[in-house]
């Protein structure tokens, strides 16, 4: 018998072509699907790198009220101390008020300490994070107890600190601004050991170069912040009228007192106060230059990182970029194709081609970043308005050029002679203003006609 095979849908040739089909159907739907994961993988980390990057750091209330929680639990545990402790842990004498600022892992807050303003600063976070002192780590018990096989000594304490203050800031144990000015006499007259908890505090203080240059200047100058106080790795420094640099007059008049003055007495305070704290900047920078073992340059010059006090002193309130001349010259003397490469900030040196290296010495200097950065936009015609014409305020608009264009590195006589100028046109510029302020003063009691009835 003869049997007939006849073709059923979906065998045979055509329906190896929708096999065919289907599979690739099926295989690009996988892998649309295994894309479409991959981006969304990728879109989701990256949204969490840029969240932590942007956020992480984020200065907020609740996170700088933790961060000081932990601290207390730490000091709680005998881990950490500090003569802050007691007042910010059990007294409740220390009152947080707001975050300032965390900027690469530091953490600045502004607080109230026995009534008075200050402002609580640590380089990290965290008081694990800095690195321990290493002396501890071969004591089995706690120092002083009797639980270790060696105590160290107040005289231990002031050499181990010397040393780290030369590594931190480049100063030899015999210049003038190291311990034998801050701390020896103190830790010298103390008689007993020193605890675990307080080596740890002071040896995570003394990593923090900004707390270790402010307490070395501590009582050698008025131009930098003063140190008040620690508990553990963070240190509390006076709070003062910071600058601005989207105020015209960088310093604001009224955060120098919880009570501004009415009347003519704040008025003339306020037409002088820009050249008395030119001329206090002034002091700070002969000051640096000339009154210690070495010179300080500040290689991070802008309104934010300067305050001043009550009475227009200019202090330096964040010198993370301050160094003495040794280290400066390490910091400077490096590789190099052109002078751009030779510019560490405010700091500038020049490149040798030849030898294709950083000169070690700086070729401006911090009366030049002064006058680009504050003073010429302080004395500016834009600013000044009708008095801008004055010829008194012409010839110091022209000095602050000059001092602008002078390279205080390797004109140094030029330099001194332009800031004698400047000094000399801004308390002509002070008694200018003293003398127009009592000329109106005397006119409108000359104006005013005493007669019964404005008795």
């Amino acid at each position: 018998m003869l049997w007939t095979v006849r073709s059923v849908p979906g065998l045979g040739r055509g329906g190896t072509v929708l096999r065919w089909l289907r599979g690739r159907v099926c295989r690009r739907g996988v892998l649309i699907f295994a894309l479409l994961w991959l981006v969304s993988w990728l879109s989701l980390s990256g949204l969490l790198f840029v969240h932590r990057s942007m956020f992480s750091d984020l200065c907020t209330d609740h996170k700088s009220r933790r961060i000081l929680q932990r601290v207390c639990e730490e000091y709680q545990q005998g881990v950490l101390t500090g003569d802050l402790c007691e007042d910010l842990c059990v007294g409740g004498h220390v009152e947080y008020k707001r975050c300032l600022y965390y900027e690469n892992g530091k953490k600045v807050m502004a607080a109230s300490w026995r009534g008075m303003p200050v402002v609580l600063k640590s380089k990290l976070e965290n008081f694990s994070s800095y690195e321990a002192l290493a002396l501890l780590e071969y004591q089995d018990g706690p120092v002083g107890t009797g639980g270790g096989e060696e105590e160290l000594s107040p005289l231990d304490v002031v050499f181990y600190a010397t040393l780290e203050i030369k590594n931190s800031l480049g100063l030899e144990a015999e210049t003038n601004l190291t311990l034998p000015r801050f701390w020896s006499q103190r830790l010298k007259e103390r008689e007993q050991p020193y605890t675990r908890a307080e080596l740890a505090s002071l040896w995570a203080l003394l990593q923090q170069e900004e707390y270790t240059f402010l307490r070395v200047m501590q009582n050698l100058t008025d131009h930098v912040a003063k140190v008040l106080g620690s508990c553990g790795h963070f240190y509390a420094v006076e709070y003062l009228a910071a600058g601005h640099a989207w105020d015209q007059n960088i310093f604001s008049m009224d955060e120098l007192s919880q009570s501004p003055q009415e009347g003519p007495e704040r008025t003339l305070m306020e037409v002088d106060m820009v050249p008395r704290v030119a001329l206090s900047f002034l002091d700070m920078v002969a000051h640096f230059e000339n009154d210690f073992s070495h010179h300080l340059h500040l290689c991070d010059i802008k309104p934010e990182n300067f305050a001043i006090r009550k009475d227009l002193t200019v202090a330096a309130i964040d010198v993370d970029m301050a160094f003495f001349e040794p280290k400066m010259q390490d910091i400077l003397e490096q590789n190099c194709t052109n002078d751009n490469d030779c510019n560490f900030f405010d700091c500038i040196s020049k490149c040798d081609m030849k030898r294709n290296k950083c000169g070690s010495k700086r070729k401006n200097s911090n009366l030049q970043v002064i006058c680009e950065k504050i003073f010429r936009s302080w004395f500016s015609p834009t600013l000044l308005g009708d008095k801008a014409e004055r010829p008194l305020q012409v010839e110091l608009q022209q000095a602050v050029q000059d001092c602008v264009e002078t390279e205080g590195g390797e004109e140094v006589e030029r330099a001194r002679i332009i800031r004698l100028k400047l000094r000399r046109l801004l308390m002509q510029l002070i008694q200018e203003e003293l003398t127009n302020q009592q000329s109106q003063k005397q006119a409108r009691e000359t104006h005013h006609v005493h007669t019964a009835l404005n008795f």
